[in-house]
């Protein structure tokens, strides 16, 4: 508990939890959920413990009369403990008295939704604003709530976002000796298609067909390349590819792993943006997952292609993994909402739109440079132009060092600067 990091949920936790009667992190394993959970509870029950889930089976009305606050720790072991913890919070537990954790939902348990009863909250891998990287200067609470002023500056380069790439925000990893890293993601990776899938009810007959469909999908990290797509990328020389139906059983495994991480595609009312598209955006829970699958490191991330000097092919698209996931985290704690932007032709695209309760939004571009040109923010200034007053702040995330505000009313912000 000494060397507990504080997050940005904390804050909402600090808000919420006193008024709720239970509620429940949800994430991949190793997130941090437990480290959150646990310094706010007085009683722990570890279902992953053969011991404390027998306990529970053998005397449900512990739950009850255990020393308050009780946190339930990867309750889907037992997946009972949902309607036990939603039956006392209906009879009126105290509020404040329930935490629970998961990183897994357990796929066709019978149990109730607990929606107003269980509240749910996602935790991601740790955002850049979390990594002690400095402080943030530019709140993303207070652009989509129509600042316009920005400054700061920032010593993070490119250098250091490709290592917070390969270093990943998975707390207790990031800290490890490179090689010990590796390792360990690695084995997350090779955890989740031998124990994890069986565990969820899956039967992986070919553990490394599952693995090139994971590869796959994080080489279309950024993209909203078709299923059939991913899975031709992966199967190139199978005469027997894997059918739908296990293709989807793939992808339901891993989303209730939280391995997964889609950006929706954002939709509105507004008559001149009929031609939007509808498909998601594909991300992996975490860039450093994508990294190790598809074999990069930093050494061949930042390798630079002498005839076009631009950097490796997946830079890009993991940067913007790195920044979707940051992003996701600050618009959590300002109760907004994360989308992207796509016409079906592919004229016009916006890598991130932050949407507040009212329907207002932020639109983001994510760009790989120090230094944005006039082109980079096209897209904005196309939105601006197309919706109006609905669109309350454009911005570009840059590698860059300054925050400022140009002549076209666009922000510009360090991806280090950002945050919630």
């Amino acid at each position: 508990m000494a060397s507990y990091n504080r997050r940005i949920i904390d804050d909402v936790l600090d808000e919420l939890q006193p008024q709720l009667r239970a509620i429940v992190l949800e994430g991949p394993r190793a997130v941090g959920k437990t480290a959150t959970a646990a310094r706010r509870a007085t009683t722990v029950l570890n279902l992953d413990l053969d011991s404390q889930r027998q306990l529970i089976e053998a005397d449900p009305s512990l739950l009850a009369s255990l020393p308050g606050p009780v946190l339930v720790d990867e309750w889907q072991r037992l997946p009972a403990t949902w309607d036990i913890i939603r039956r006392l919070v209906d009879d009126a537990s105290p509020r404040g008295r329930f935490l629970m954790t998961g990183s897994a939902l357990p796929v066709g348990a019978a149990i109730h939704s607990g929606a107003g009863r269980i509240v749910p909250f996602r935790m991601r891998p740790l955002s850049l604003a979390e990594r002690g990287l400095g402080k943030p200067t530019v709140s993303l609470a207070q652009l989509v709530n129509g600042q316009t002023g920005v400054a700061g500056e920032t010593k993070v380069a490119l250098r250091d976002y490709v290592h917070e790439i390969v270093v990943s925000g998975f707390p207790g990893i990031r800290e490890e000796p490179p090689r010990a890293r590796r390792t360990e993601l690695d084995a997350y990776i090779a955890n989740a298609v031998s124990r994890e899938f069986p565990q969820q009810g899956f039967k992986v007959r070919r553990p490394q067909a599952l693995r090139d469909w994971l590869a796959a999908y994080a080489a279309a990290t950024g993209t909203t390349t078709s299923y059939a797509g991913i899975l031709d990328a992966a199967t190139p020389n199978d005469a027997e590819k894997p059918s739908k139906d296990t293709i989807a059983g793939y992808r339901e495994a891993l989303a209730s792993l939280w391995l997964l991480d889609p950006l929706p595609a954002w939709t509105t009312t507004n008559n001149a943006l009929k031609r939007l598209g509808q498909a998601s955006k594909h991300f992996l829970a975490d860039p450093a997952l994508a990294a190790r699958l598809l074999g990069q490191d930093e050494a061949s991330l930042l390798r630079t292609d002498a005839r076009t000097l631009k950097n490796g092919p997946m830079l890009g698209a993991l940067f913007e993994n790195l920044v979707t996931l940051s992003v996701h985290i600050y618009a959590d704690a300002a109760e907004c909402q994360v989308f992207h932007l796509r016409t079906r032709d592919g004229d016009h695209e916006v890598d991130l739109i932050v949407q507040r309760p009212d329907g207002a939004i932020a639109a983001l571009e994510i760009k790989l440079t120090a230094a944005p040109n006039n082109s980079d923010g096209r897209h904005l200034n196309w939105l601006s132009r197309t919706i109006g007053d609905e669109l309350v702040a454009k911005a570009i995330v840059t590698t860059g060092p300054y925050a400022y505000n140009r002549p076209d009313g666009i922000t510009v912000v360090p991806a280090a600067l950002l945050g919630p």
